[in-house]
């Protein structure tokens, strides 16, 4: 068990056992970041269920875990100051993940600083990448979970693949709300056909353009060479799932998305993948083409009077 500073502490699932060591450290909290509860009595405690592998969704539960901390810390002593330990197994991964977004959100630290931080303090910590990779998601997201935020929107449904592999139960706040049954002032597409809405503009999933052509190698070659300009140009959009879909994406792996209104083909989608146009390679891919589709912006007319 090492002091991170005043009050804070990170260890293993074997320092649970200590009694004198937590005695001695004023431990009144207990944050336990593991795959089974630890049992333990007289302490304040809270459970995170979380493995130490790549299919493990932490970055949604750092804001709850942060909270706790927190809250711990500024708990009026009733004998003595409040102290928290916060552990996993090993004390070197899930914890040290925790720990440190918790110095990158409370001492307003980068993620690679409040790393450095907490690595010189016990250098066996050692995360693994996934949980960097979500650390640095939630570094972009100034250190606090933004559901709304489109790279935290595909690592969510990335981890939904992960989660729930048959595609069966899918979680239903997965699916946007369809905008063709509710009122909003936002941009929205329509089918260019029939004129049905079918999704808004904060739906849409940005990615960084790819690098056109030469992304597509392994395919034959084209009889047409493109402008520098054209093969770097998206000719989709790629959206997280919106109601209307969760009838053909439940269960299937792949397959086209049809207009719900006129059955038109509106574009496709794979829950492993698809490349765009522009060489960029998107995963989960909810894939809708632009010629297929008719942006609507609303007009706010009073300010043209």
């Amino acid at each position: 068990m090492i002091a991170v500073e005043s009050g804070l502490y990170i260890g293993s699932v074997s320092d649970l056992r200590d009694t004198q060591s937590l005695s001695d450290a004023g431990i009144t909290h207990i944050l336990t970041v593991d795959s089974e509860e630890a049992a333990v009595t007289g302490f304040h405690t809270r459970f995170v269920r979380a493995l130490d592998d790549a299919s493990t969704d932490l970055l949604s539960k750092l804001d709850d875990c942060i909270s706790f901390i927190c809250d711990a810390l500024n708990t009026q002593p009733e004998s003595k100051p409040p102290a928290v330990l916060v552990h996993c197994h090993v004390g070197q991964s899930r914890s040290a993940a925790v720990v440190t977004a918790y110095l990158m959100k409370t001492q307003n630290l980068s993620l690679q600083d409040a790393y450095t931080k907490l690595q010189n303090l016990k250098p066996d910590v050692k995360m693994n990448e996934e949980f960097l990779d979500q650390l640095s998601l939630y570094e972009l997201m100034d250190c606090k979970l933004d559901s709304t935020n489109p790279l935290y929107k595909q690592f969510r449904l990335k981890k939904i693949t992960e989660k729930y592999p048959e595609l069966q139960n899918v979680p239903k706040d997965v699916f946007a709300v369809d905008p063709a049954q509710t009122q909003n002032l936002e941009a929205v597409y329509r089918c260019r056909k029939c004129r049905r809405t079918l999704f808004r503009h904060s739906s849409i999933l940005s990615h960084c353009v790819g690098g056109g052509a030469s992304a597509f190698t392994h395919k034959k070659t084209r009889t047409v060479t493109p402008s520098a300009e054209d093969e770097k140009q998206c000719t989709s959009y790629f959206i997280e799932p919106v109601q209307w879909m969760e009838q053909a994406l439940l269960g299937v792996m792949d397959g086209q998305l049809l207009c719900p209104k006129c059955s038109s083909k509106l574009g496709s989608f794979n829950w492993y993948g698809e490349q765009c146009s522009c060489g960029r390679w998107v995963t989960p891919a909810f894939q809708m083409h632009k010629n297929r589709l008719d942006e609507i912006k609303h007009i706010n007319v009073s300010a043209l009077k």
